[in-house]
């Protein structure tokens, strides 16, 4: 009998069956409804200028709105935000909706501009994960939030009245894979770990009883179809370690912000993916050494870093 180990970083594996597991064809594929939102919003506010740049912005203040209210003033024709943690890039602009002033925002420079996620944001103002939900690549949204969805505390920070509304201009610049998609391939799995993965692509990882080996091995478990990784950059990666000894979790991505500095964690691993293609999963045996156990780590290429890592 093999042990399990599954690695997790808010999920459980324990309750997935470990047969039938597939990889879905593409997660642009997931249903999506943006319409009905705006309430007017859209009349609200006119924008001009290009996606990812300084828009021209004019709030007809004072803006009143009795729910969070979105739309899409220009929609792009890129990946679709399905996942609260996959990495974005977007440019945000905030303006009082009872004056019209600009209180806020981001930099506005492609090179600079690092990727977070919809729950990043939304751990700054709550009502953004509904409002960026399902957005596309090149999208630009007119939205307003009200005091509970902004944020009392960002109200007073900006200073803003506790009954203001946030009217906020957000550019989605970008928008990489939530997790590993493209072709299932073929691996002798003898002595080698077993991977599963749940529908958001969470891996569980199972280990053999048998011995780690005594040097490296990289598997490719599913062949995307991205661009190549080269030397110089700077992957967007989801990972899971597990220790082979004691199919113990050592560190995990999943749940949580993609990682765009493995090489700093793990330079073995980051080496193993050069080559490889955006869009694969691809499985690292990292043999026991004076400093460090043998591992397993599983590595979701989900895009290049916009920012070299520093």
């Amino acid at each position: 009998m093999r042990k399990t180990s599954a690695v997790l970083a808010t999920l459980s594996l324990a309750a997935l069956a470990l047969t039938g597991c597939s990889v879905t064809a593409s997660s642009a594929d997931a249903s999506c409804d943006r319409d009905g939102h705006a309430n007017g919003i859209d009349s609200a506010v006119t924008v001009t200028g290009d996606i990812g740049a300084e828009p021209d912005v004019e709030v007809f203040a004072p803006v009143r709105l009795t729910e969070t209210s979105y739309a899409d003033v220009v929609t792009g024709d890129g990946r679709a935000l399905v996942d609260d943690a996959q990495p974005l890039v977007a440019e945000i602009s905030i303006y009082n909706g009872s004056t019209g002033e600009q209180v806020f925002e981001t930099a506005y420079d492609e090179d600079s501009s690092r990727a977070t996620s919809i729950g990043y944001w939304a751990t700054q103002s709550p009502g953004l994960a509904d409002v960026m939900a399902c957005a596309t690549a090149g999208t630009r949204i007119v939205a307003g939030l009200t005091p509970e969805d902004f944020g009392e505390a960002n109200l007073a920070g900006l200073g803003m009245e506790d009954d203001d509304i946030a009217v906020f201009v957000i550019d989605v610049v970008d928008a990489y894979l939530p997790k590993a998609e493209g072709s299932l391939q073929f691996n002798d799995a003898q002595g080698m770990p077993t991977v599963v993965r749940a529908d958001d692509g969470t891996p569980g990882i199972i280990i053999p009883d048998s011995d780690a080996p005594d040097e490296q091995v990289v598997q490719t478990l599913i062949r995307g179809d991205g661009e190549e990784l080269t030397e110089e950059d700077t992957p967007l990666v989801h990972f899971a370690a597990v220790d082979w000894d004691k199919k113990t979790v050592l560190q995990s991505t999943w749940g949580q912000s993609a990682a765009a500095n493995l090489r700093e964690i793990a330079a073995p691993v980051a080496d193993a993916l050069v080559g490889q293609p955006v869009g694969s999963q691809v499985l690292v045996v990292l043999p026991k050494t004076e400093n460090s156990t043998a591992m397993a780590v599983v590595v979701d290429i989900l895009g290049v870093s916009p920012v070299s890592a520093p």
